[in-house]
């Protein structure tokens, strides 16, 4: 370093060698983030709206326009505050250096074939997108067939395969740029691995249902210019793109007219028979439809009513349908259905419901095999196509399996198994003899035999028992002081599962604990437990969560002072609204790209889906109870809340970066105390991981997020650089 000289007056030798050595260490030490923080000053307007006799102010409507220049000059500023903050945190480079070392090791998908190609993604470590590879054969050499960082220079455009022609000669290209959900759809020829002409604009949740010489897909015409990521979507509509052509010729095969806020997906079963077509009015609950394609006059026969239930096709046999449904069966069955005589008296129950949630069915190899999650892990059963069980399948332990997709003549199909101390392994399983061997194994700078899992169940408010999973290492003190980080989602029949994540190790390496708790509302125990987490009932979502934080701090894993929050999206939602609702619990909250103002999020881009899990203020019913738990409107005055650090995207079109916006600047403006209300908005990024699923985006917006995390809990990490573990 560079040594200033020191003018000291005389005095005792041993006082000046201290004065000495305390201004040495002062100037060789990194700078703190400062206790005052000067935000940018955000201007309120009076906006008021009329919810039935119910006036709720908004003075940051602005805000909304999110391509406006006083929009984006707040950004500007509110990014520079952010920045100045957690760059002076004194071990925010080390951890961004340690968890690049930790994320450079080589992650592999599970294969499919098409054909007599087996294709797989890679990702060798530190690339932005992971590699589409494929090779003649099983025991092929592999070469690169899609590279996806080629198609930006900053690596945010992520691709994929959507699916393949029954020929095998076409694959269907899925592109998103920035994380945005908008997606491009282009063909490739697979043997010469080059791009056609084919290109499809203003396509969105959509896949490529081949049929003949073309496919299916769903698009919404096209958005206002500038508003692409703002505007509402409606009119989704099925076309139909023959290989070749231009998407002007596209034939429009499926339109609703009547229902501007429908979802229609198109998909085709694998003999091509039929084409199945699902309508939905939000996340849940759909309506289905199938066309006898080997028919020249054949109609569209409903086999499905909406939209009070969900159905799912697993495969055709011969002229049946076998589907997934909670009709009747809120954990789930699996029934074969006439599409001729399609009414619910007349099914065949292949799989009956159990006690256990039945989360999918697939088909593959002349056999079924049905994944059930019991108390949050997953089991896997394979069936005959009558419903005779076989065997089950063998798993490593307690963690998320998924796979098992393929063709009626596959001899051999894939799955991967994971959980919090188990990288993500990829495993071979030969259908004939029910044997399993591992496929491919990371090699991981971490070692799962110094941490341990461990599962609890504890009462939420109204006595209903949560479970939770806890990880931390191995020796952990109940004393009451463990830095804890604690996550929840809960909503949308989602289930949080058991999954390995490099990002939580560098804060188990310091000695914290991470908690994941399964709240009500997501899936983990079917449709009951999500029906006892949304719509009138969403408040059980929030006590669960509370009552998380509560058992842990009772059971003296941590104090209220040592405990940090995180959920997004819907998660984020969550946050907000416990931070809200018990400032005095929390240390720190993350909200990431979360739903923050429950009064308008129906507005923009495909919110007006999530009605029938949250209701709309534009039913009277649901006015008071949405004013009552939305984050946005519960920030009050004088209040102290927790160290907060909002995370959004400037490219999310999914929960717009204006209810972070709003929610910030209010909280900035509300909020009483000490503690640091920022905001990090990532640019060239949407709803995602970092947005676009780029590791250069990643592993930055994980370090700030855990530097912050850290700092505020009085943590001081220490990071080692380029151990390996055993695996």
């Amino acid at each position: 370093m560079r040594y200033l000289s020191l003018n000291i007056p005389l005095m005792s030798s041993r006082y000046s060698l201290l004065v000495l050595m305390t201004l040495l260490i002062a100037m060789q030490t990194k700078a703190q983030p400062s206790g005052h923080i000067q935000y940018p000053q955000t201007v309120g307007t009076k906006v008021t709206d009329n919810y039935f006799g119910t006036l709720v102010p908004d003075p940051y409507r602005w805000m909304e326009n999110d391509t406006a220049a006083a929009v984006k000059d707040w950004v500007r500023k509110e990014n520079t505050v952010t920045r100045t903050y957690i760059d002076s945190i004194p071990f925010r480079k080390d951890l961004e250096n340690h968890l690049k070392d930790l994320y450079n090791y080589a992650r592999i998908s599970a294969p499919f074939h098409s054909g007599d190609y087996y294709f797989y993604s890679k990702n060798d470590g530190l690339q932005n997108q992971a590699v589409i590879y494929y090779q003649h054969g099983a025991a092929g050499t592999p070469s690169v067939f899609l590279d996806p960082n080629t198609l930006s220079a900053d690596g945010t455009t992520a691709a994929s395969i959507l699916s393949f022609s029954s020929d095998h000669k076409y694959a269907a290209i899925n592109v998103q740029r920035a994380g945005s959900d908008w997606q491009e759809v282009y063909v490739m020829d697979v043997a010469s691995a080059k791009f056609l002409s084919d290109t499809l604009h203003w396509v969105k949740f959509s896949g490529a249902a081949f049929y003949k010489d073309g496919f299916y897909y769903s698009r919404y015409d096209a958005p206002v210019k500038g508003k692409e990521f703002s505007n509402e979507n409606d009119y989704q509509k099925i076309y139909y793109h023959k290989i070749g052509t231009p998407q002007s010729q596209d034939v429009l095969v499926y339109a609703d007219l009547m229902h501007p806020k429908r979802y229609f997906g198109a998909s085709v079963t694998e003999d091509e028979r039929f084409l199945v077509i699902d309508a939905s009015e939000g996340t849940s609950g759909n309506e289905t439809w199938v066309k006898d394609l080997s028919d020249p006059n054949g109609q569209y026969l409903r086999v499905f009513p909406g939209f009070e239930h969900d159905f799912s096709t697993v495969t055709n046999l011969g002229g049946m349908i076998l589907g997934l449904t909670n009709l009747n069966a809120k954990n789930f069955q699996l029934v074969l259905v006439d599409p001729r005589n399609p009414d619910p008296t007349h099914w065949k129950v292949v799989i009956p419901e159990t006690k256990d949630l039945l989360q999918s069915v697939t088909a593959a190899g002349g056999h079924l095999f049905a994944t059930y999650l019991k108390d949050v892990s997953s089991h896997v059963y394979q069936y005959s196509n009558e419903g005779v069980l076989e065997h089950e399948i063998v798993l490593p332990g307690i963690g998320n399996c998924t796979g098992f997709d393929g063709h009626r003549a596959d001899a051999d199909v894939f799955y991967s198994f994971t959980s919090y101390n188990y990288p993500t392994t990829i495993f071979k399983y030969t259908v004939s003899t029910g044997v399993s061997e591992v496929w491919r194994k990371p090699e991981v700078k971490f070692n799962p035999e110094d941490f341990e899992v461990k599962q609890v169940f504890y009462p939420s408010k109204d006595g209903t028992k949560i479970p939770m999973f806890l990880v931390y290492k191995k020796g952990l003190q109940l004393n009451g002081n463990n830095p804890t980080y604690l996550y929840g989602y809960g909503g949308f029949n989602i289930s949080i599962q058991p999954t390995f994540s490099v990002n939580i190790i560098p804060f188990l390496e310091n000695g914290g604990v991470y908690a994941s708790a399964n709240l009500r509302g997501g899936g983990e125990y079917g449709e009951a437990w999500h029906e006892a987490g949304m719509l009138l009932k969403k408040q059980n979502v929030f006590d669960d969560f509370i009552a998380a934080a509560e058992y842990l701090i009772q059971e003296k894993y941590t104090s209220s002072s040592k405990l940090s929050i995180a959920g997004r999206s819907n998660g984020g939602l969550l946050i907000g609204a416990v931070m809200t609702q018990r400032p005095d619990l929390f240390r720190v909250a993350i909200p990431g790209v979360g739903v923050m103002d429950m009064m308008r999020y129906h507005k923009f881009t495909i919110g007006w889906g999530w009605a029938v899990e949250y209701g709309s203020s534009d039913s009277a019913k649901f006015v008071k109870y949405l004013l009552g738990y939305s984050p946005l409107h519960n920030l009050k005055k004088g209040v102290s809340y927790p160290a907060t650090l909002v995370t959004t995207a400037d490219h999310d079109d999914r929960v717009v970066p204006a209810h972070s916006f709003k929610f910030t600047a209010t909280l900035q403006n509300d909020g009483a105390g000490p503690n640091p209300y920022l905001i990090r908005i990532e640019t060239n990024a949407g709803h995602g991981s970092a947005g676009s699923g780029a590791v250069s985006k990643i592993i930055p917006e994980q370090a700030d997020v855990w530097s912050f995390i850290m700092y505020n809990l009085g943590m001081k990490p220490q990071f080692k650089v380029g151990v390996k573990g055993k695996q």
